[in-house]
């Protein structure tokens, strides 16, 4: 992995919501809310990944904007999960503090690259 932050932060991230969701499959067994935490956290990584790696601006922007918009999801799911009592507080504000990082980062990004298209 390269010394991208962004890049790092959410591959960091997907390795925190694997773990989130291991640990509510096994101490919970919770499997639907999981599932979309799993999906939805892991893929903002994956759009980060494919924007760096992308053939143009425009679809740079494009897939910031995607991992934007799941990490807007994944904190609803975080929220969800949290007010069921699946984690406590400590370990939801830990996690979302991340998220939220991410998401910032991420809003700056995608809003100065529609700027310079």
């Amino acid at each position: 992995m390269n010394d991208n932050p962004i890049l790092i932060k959410t591959f960091a991230f997907s390795i925190r919501i694997i773990k989130l969701y291991r640990h509510l499959v096994d101490e919970h067994r919770e499997y639907t809310l999981s599932k979309e935490l799993l999906v939805a956290g892991t893929h903002i990584g994956k759009h980060v990944k494919e924007a760096v790696s992308a053939e143009s601006r425009q679809s740079f922007t494009t897939e910031m904007g995607l991992a934007l918009r799941k990490a807007s999801e994944t904190e609803y799911w975080l929220q969800l999960i949290h007010f069921a009592e699946l984690v406590n507080e400590k370990e939801f504000e830990s996690i979302d503090a991340d998220r939220l990082e991410i998401f910032k980062m991420l809003t700056k990004i995608t809003k100065t690259s529609r700027e310079r298209a």
